[in-house]
């Protein structure tokens, strides 16, 4: 009989899989988090996020590979760049019957959910439970669409009452309530906030009131020659511009804005950048101040119901923004305001707290780590490659030294460019050029730039022409040459785009 027992096949210990929340916000970039440092740093709220640091990992590489809305999301999803996923621009959508991580997860036992902003257009494919915003959303009384009242494009959905921030996570933790607890989940917890117009509530409204907030040493960049940049970029003026034509007539402006009427009229320009500024940056403060708020809820909800030690919490921004930095609001640039992503991590059974991590991780990545967490393979088609072991402390040695970056929206003050950044230094080719031949935006000249992030942080000197960098610049070229083979993006459909790069390579 004993023989008998030792033959009986003996019974495996079930690994519980993780949970995933995977919070996200809309440009809330590194310069107002805190814990990266920066002008703000004493003057951001955010106690939860540093409460995150401290239990977690930080990632101070964390890089966009096209730093704008749709693309970025549809990278994060997709493990894709934007050139494999289909996704370039702004008004692209998420292909239904594309794979996503979503859809990877769903179909090995998990829960999949996502609550707010989506921005794909396309109806969510691979998630039990959605209710996301039209388009942008609104930030008070928003409207948000379930598999009950989809409408396609910026129709549907029922109006929520309260401020977006705190509505998304009303409906997160409702849905955890109300989930199959026999299953693990990933969900997906994604705030509006703090994209334009960088509204807040009603609890925020004096917070910086009669404040001064302190500048970025480049706000008065008011001229591209004076660093060598060459392109014009969306200048503070512009923002300034539209809060003035939103204060002359609302009701026809695209978005509601907080704290109007606003007016720069008798001031210099010195004055006026200073003005908008001040306006811009504590609006943006206040609009963040919510999502602390608000992750603190969530990081409570875990606490209480017992599943923080087994719930991999994950907070970033799906890119960066100019707070401005050379005198810009918005992103896009290959600058590092914009391209870098703000991240945070926390997992108790792996990841040290008070950690932080100096790779290169990129937004493509993202979904392979959630599967590799999940205990599956990289699935088929993503680009990415999982940071576990990065987590951990356990860099491979092969992990990558460089990465590639392309923002395809052209427009002549934000031209269409490619580039590559390591760990030093920064090339840029802008090409100038638009990727559909029917488009409106006419070409720009054909620029390089070259900077060397250890002496020059800020990007404030265009070194390209210096004949001291030549030997990297060669080399930097090379290795763009080779990630954009090895990648598969050399515009072989868009000859007038391969004319202008064989044609500007050397010079």
């Amino acid at each position: 009989m004993s023989l008998l027992f030792a033959c009986q096949p003996v019974a495996k210990k079930e690994v519980k899989k993780p949970n995933i929340l995977f919070i996200m916000a809309d440009d809330h970039t590194s310069q107002a988090w805190g814990i990266y440092g920066g002008v703000l740093k004493d003057y951001v709220h955010v106690p939860n996020i540093t409460r995150l640091a401290d239990e977690g990992m930080v990632l101070n590489n964390c890089f966009c590979t096209n730093s704008i809305c749709v693309p970025s999301r549809a990278s994060i999803l997709t493990g894709q760049y934007s050139h494999k996923n289909g996704v370039y621009m702004l008004r692209d959508k998420a292909k239904p019957d594309s794979m996503n991580i979503a859809k990877v997860l769903q179909r090995n036992g998990y829960q999949t959910a996502i609550v707010g902003k989506w921005h794909l257009k396309t109806q969510p494919q691979g998630f039990d439970f959605f209710k996301v915003l039209p388009g942008q959303g609104i930030y008070h009384n928003p409207m948000l669409k379930s598999k009950e009242d989809w409408v396609d494009g910026y129709k549907g959905g029922k109006e929520h009452k309260g401020f977006s921030t705190d509505v998304i996570t009303d409906l997160t933790i409702d849905w955890l309530e109300k989930r199959d607890d026999s299953k693990p989940f990933m969900m997906m917890c994604h705030f509006k906030a703090t994209h334009e117009p960088f509204d807040y509530p009603e609890r925020y409204k004096d917070m910086y009131k009669d404040i001064e907030i302190p500048e970025p040493s480049t706000l008065y960049d008011f001229d591209p020659a004076n660093t060598g940049r060459t392109f014009e970029g969306q200048q503070l003026e512009n923002l300034g511009s539209r809060w003035e034509k939103a204060s002359a007539d609302p009701d026809k402006w695209w978005c509601k804005y907080p704290g109007l009427p606003f007016s720069t009229e008798g001031l210099d320009s010195i004055a006026s950048r200073k003005k908008v500024y001040q306006k811009f940056v504590k609006d943006f403060m206040r609009c963040g101040a919510a999502i602390d708020d608000n992750i603190g809820r969530l990081l409570e909800y875990l606490d209480k119901q017992g599943l923080a030690e087994n719930t991999i919490v994950v907070y970033t921004a799906d890119q960066g923004y100019f707070l401005g930095e050379h005198g810009f609001f918005d992103k896009r640039m290959i600058l590092e305001e914009s391209l870098r992503m703000p991240f945070v991590v926390r997992y108790p059974k792996e990841i040290k707290g008070g950690t932080r991590n100096d790779d290169i991780i990129l937004n493509i990545d993202f979904p392979v780590l959630f599967a590799d967490l999940a205990g599956l393979d990289k699935p088929d088609g993503m680009q990415g490659r999982s940071f576990r072991e990065n987590l951990k402390g356990n860099t491979p040695a092969d992990w990558r030294k460089a990465m590639y970056y392309r923002y395809w929206e052209h427009a002549p003050v934000r031209p269409g460019h490619f580039g590559i950044r390591n760990q030093r230094y920064k090339l840029a080719f802008y090409y100038g050029q638009p990727m559909d031949k029917k488009s409106k935006q006419k070409p720009s000249e054909p620029q390089w730039e070259f900077y060397d992030l250890e002496k020059d942080p800020h990007e404030l000197n265009n070194a390209y022409q210096e004949e001291q960098y030549a030997s990297v610049i060669g080399e930097m070229k090379n290795e763009l040459l080779s990630l954009r083979n090895e990648l598969g993006d050399e515009d072989n459909k868009r000859p007038w785009i391969k004319d202008v790069v064989e044609t500007n390579w050397l010079k």
